[in-house]
């Protein structure tokens, strides 16, 4: 890869670690110069009661010091500046060799290479934090492209299904002139009825997932009343139960989507029950510095490797959903979507007698009150 012109990192830190050796070098000799060759006469001196003699070369003076140490120390700033300059490109060299690493797996990333890792070794220092990071998010990216790559397969099986369905209901009705026209339009009506319904969901599911809402006051105890009035008559129809009780819960956050997560779990519950007699607990609390919307019901018996699953998109039950199911395979992708733009959680745990206690915790705020 090419870089723009200027200095290296590497040669940057040897100029560096040069400059500070060199300065080091200057500041002792001028310390040497300060508190010793200064007190040093400049002539020589003839002591009182003396023969009047002086030996040459035996007395110093300052000239003859500085004449021999002058030349000397100019030498050893040239080794320092040499040792600086080899020294510090080895060094540099050693403390940048990580960064080299990571610029690698950044490269390979770029190519679309996520499964590669850095795993640098040694102590824990910052420059292993910052590789541990970087394997971190490599990690998290990897997992996230994958569900994506995943969504988007069973997202086009899905809307394929019922173009599919359709075209073979419009074939039949073109080479069989005689076949009942009004059960062929029923049967189109339903089968793009939930066609709309799937890419109405896509949609709404893109949308929380991007965050792109205004937030305001909510009272999720409120948005569980219309829930359940509006699924009440699909209850009765089920033989199912309803069953709803809780605090005042207030929140934050955007209405149509915390009404789209509550009218998801509790049309779920309704939906995936006991064949009759079934019932269904709503009930909404709350805790320090949260409130929790809890939806219940009765049913089969799931493991908790199945409930860990039920999440992804386009599961239902045991199974992928078909076209023939009710529902898309996509509510509890949207509640799980909806709860994390929220900042919330979403917690699935099988009952022991059947069915699935469903929770999710969102920051909660201060109650409004009116004046």
């Amino acid at each position: 890869m090419d870089r723009a012109p200027g200095l290296s990192v590497r040669l940057k830190l040897t100029l560096s670690y040069t400059g500070f050796l060199m300065l080091a070098g200057v500041l002792l000799l001028a310390a040497v110069w300060v508190f010793l060759l200064r007190y040093v006469p400049e002539r020589a001196l003839i002591v009182p009661g003396s023969t009047g003699t002086l030996t040459p070369g035996v007395f110093p003076v300052r000239f003859n010091l500085l004449r021999v140490f002058a030349p000397r120390a100019a030498v050893v700033l040239a080794f320092l500046l040499v040792f600086g300059l080899v020294g510090g490109w080895i060094l540099a060299g050693r403390m940048l060799a990580p960064l080299a690493r990571v610029t690698g797996a950044t490269r390979m990333a770029t190519n679309g290479s996520l499964s590669h890792r850095i795993r640098l070794p040694g102590r824990r220092d910052e420059f292993r934090e910052l590789a541990d990071a970087f394997d971190t998010m490599l990690e998290r990216l990897e997992a996230h492209v994958a569900e994506q790559q995943r969504f988007a397969a069973n997202a086009s099986h899905e809307l394929r299904t019922p173009l599919a369905i359709s075209k073979a209901l419009l074939d039949v009705a073109r080479t069989d002139p005689d076949h009942d026209s009004g059960e062929v339009f029923d049967r189109l009506h339903a089968v793009n009825t939930r066609a709309i319904n799937l890419t109405e969901a896509l949609l709404l599911l893109s949308r929380a997932n991007q965050r792109s809402f205004t937030r305001e006051p909510v009272d999720l105890s409120l948005l569980v009343e219309e829930a359940a009035e509006t699924l009440l008559p699909l209850a009765e129809r089920h033989g199912v139960t309803l069953e709803t009780s809780g605090d005042i819960t207030p929140t934050t956050g955007s209405q149509a989507l915390l009404l789209q997560l509550t009218t998801n779990l509790v049309h779920n519950a309704i939906v995936h029950n006991l064949p009759e007699q079934g019932t269904v607990w709503v009930d909404t609390s709350v805790r320090p510095g949260t409130v929790v919307l809890t939806v219940e019901n009765t049913g089969e018996k799931l493991t908790p490797e199945l409930a860990s699953t039920l999440t992804e998109p386009f599961q239902r039950g045991t199974e992928r959903t078909h076209a023939d199911q009710a529902g898309v395979g996509l509510g509890l992708a949207i509640v799980e979507t909806i709860a994390h733009a929220h900042d919330g959680t979403l917690t699935l745990t099988p009952r022991p007698a059947g069915g699935i206690r469903v929770t999710v915790e969102l920051p909660a705020t201060a109650p409004h009150t009116d004046r």
